[in-house]
């Protein structure tokens, strides 16, 4: 299942990178995030690895983030993995103007289980609707300061 979201953030270039770099920021913006581990190689450079854990409601889940092309500040691209599910996602970032940043994430999910194949057939818009809750949350983040993590 291949799909591609769009997003306007009003800050500069420089600062969405800033922030979208840190990974201290994935917790303000990633809902569930409770966890990241640099598992492999210098973070950011093509090749390194890191373990995301998340928690949804009652499920947890782990993530392997692998950066497969890195031309910050223009393009990032990683590979997600974990049980069942084989996620490649590529995102470009265009400076619109001199407050404005667009965000493009192309993603192909590749179900390695039957389950998670029948979910990718069944519910495609609930992948595409977490795809845009995150960059819709990266957004109030980097605009607001306003973060998903309770107080």
């Amino acid at each position: 299942m291949k799909y591609t979201t769009e997003m306007i953030i009003n800050v500069p270039l420089k600062e969405f990178i800033e922030k979208l770099d840190n990974p201290e920021n994935m917790k303000h913006w990633q809902k569930g995030l409770i966890d990241y581990d640099h598992v492999y190689g210098t973070p950011g450079e093509i090749g390194s690895k890191m373990k995301l854990s998340y928690k949804m409601g009652k499920r947890e889940m782990e993530l392997i983030e692998t950066i497969t092309f890195n031309d910050l500040p223009y393009a990032l691209h990683a590979t997600y993995d974990t049980k069942g599910m084989h996620n490649i996602q590529e995102n470009f970032f265009e400076e619109l103007a001199e407050n404005q940043t667009k965000w493009t994430s192309k993603n192909e999910f590749i179900p390695t289980s039957f389950m998670l194949r029948m979910m990718t057939l069944l519910m495609p818009n609930a992948f595409k609707k977490q795809t845009k809750k995150y960059l819709t949350d990266f957004k109030n983040f980097a605009e607001k300061g306003t973060s998903v993590v309770k107080p």
